[in-house]
């Protein structure tokens, strides 16, 4: 089977890894990939939101399978002309992905299907907004309405950071993500991840992580993309789950399909848990990032036939074999980050890095350049580790990333506190 994913950060590097385990990958190639995936597949220069340039180097290569990585080219419909073209594809349709590219539209579906979520509104312009966060008051999220590389969300606790976010948003801040804007009731409770694969008709759930969005040690400073996960997250019960599953997603699946978009590839809910009560922050409609890489060093090779059964309509006869173990991985970001960073900082002892189904460093943004790896992004490496407990894991990829030397980098010292002593 020759597979193309696309995409070239953490994800796609774990995906990649998850896929190469399973033998019946022939060939793999990841367009564009980074310096990490560059080690262990063939990468494309190719433009990943032309979906017609992406179908055509998929027929010169024979590609059999597609997995589509970042939210960017499923929300510009690139899923869609590969299925056209007679491809295999997983991941959603453009209007199925709206689930994230639009925050309005996700709480209009949840409407619709009775799914617990926050009270909203939605605006477009300022004065109207402000009225309703006086009237409303604080703790109170504002969001922006589209795709914002996980920036456009702004947890205010009090009326002046929400206004002041309103006005950035609508003043540009996110361009036309932020054209429109979304604020929501502030939830309470712990926030974990679900991820649950469908194939447009039935569902599969394939397992919890906890994210840490927040840029410093004890969750302070402002939010990024992810500065660690781990799987499974304790919050998220077998009953929580459940409830989950048949209160929050499987209502979303039927109401997609009633409005002719039926749903398939993962979707990632984000949900709020406070006293056995889960109800839905947000939708994504790809595999976090960096909850994809703890799920994908849990799942192994299995995780190619898993997606593979999503994209041909057979969840219904598949199961997932789960290990009774744990996974962590701790981001390595640019100083600086979320804020300006420099670019270009080498990173030394990669080389000496164990690479095996226990340990692995997956790459983020980083090059290979005159031998040497260097920093092209923000979040950097995803220095990931499974084992019997969280605690071994935890130790472990903090032992690997102390024989890192990087000097121009950082990351948070306590990834898993919510479930460590």
């Amino acid at each position: 089977m020759n597979i193309l994913i696309l995409g070239g950060g953490g994800r796609e590097h774990a995906l990649a890894w998850a896929v190469l385990q399973n033998p019946k990958c022939d060939k793999l190639i990841v367009a564009p990939g980074n310096a990490g995936i560059a080690a262990i597949a063939d990468c494309a220069q190719l433009d990943i939101l032309d979906g017609g340039a992406v179908a055509t180097f998929a027929e010169e290569n024979a590609i059999d399978f597609v997995i589509v990585g970042p939210e960017a080219p499923l929300a510009a419909g690139v899923a869609d002309d590969l299925r056209g073209a007679g491809f295999l594809v997983f991941g959603p349709s453009n209007e199925a992905a709206r689930l994230e590219a639009s925050k309005s539209f996700t709480k209009e579906i949840c409407d619709a299907a009775g799914a617990p979520t926050a009270a909203w509104a939605r605006f477009t312009e300022t004065d109207p907004a402000k009225a309703y966060i006086r009237e409303q008051g604080a703790p109170i999220v504002v969001k922006a309405d589209g795709l914002a590389a996980g920036k456009g969300v702004v947890v205010a606790m009090t009326e002046e950071e929400a206004e002041t976010a309103i006005d950035e948003m609508l003043g540009g801040q996110f361009g036309e993500a932020g054209a429109d804007i979304v604020i929501e009731e502030f939830m309470s409770g712990e926030e974990a991840s679900f991820f649950v694969l469908c194939d447009g008709t039935d569902a599969l759930a394939i397992g919890t992580a906890q994210d840490h969005k927040r840029v410093g040690d004890g969750d302070t400073g402002p939010n990024t993309g992810g500065m660690g996960a781990y799987s499974p997250a304790p919050v998220l019960t077998d009953e929580i789950a459940r409830r989950a599953m048949d209160e929050i997603v499987k209502p979303t699946l039927a109401e997609m399909s009633k409005r002719g978009t039926p749903y398939q590839g993962v979707l990632y809910a984000g949900l709020m848990i406070e006293n056995g009560t889960p109800r839905l922050v947000e939708y994504n409609a790809r595999f976090g990032d960096p909850e994809c890489q703890v799920l994908m060093m849990r799942l192994g090779a299995q995780a190619l036939d898993l997606m593979q059964a999503a994209a041909e309509g057979r969840l219904a006869e598949t199961r997932v074999n789960w290990a009774d173990d744990h996974a962590i991985t701790v981001v390595m970001a640019a100083t600086g980050y979320p804020g300006a960073y420099d670019k270009g900082s080498e990173i030394r002892g990669l080389d000496a890095m164990p690479e095996d189904s226990f340990r692995m460093v997956f790459h983020a943004g980083t090059e290979a350049r005159d031998g040497a790896i260097v920093a092209t992004g923000g979040r950097v490496l995803n220095v990931t580790a499974r084992a019997a407990s969280l605690a071994e894991a935890r130790d472990a990829a903090y032992a690997m990333i102390d024989g890192i030397d990087w000097p121009g980098g950082f990351c948070r010292r306590d990834i898993g506190w919510r479930a460590l002593p």
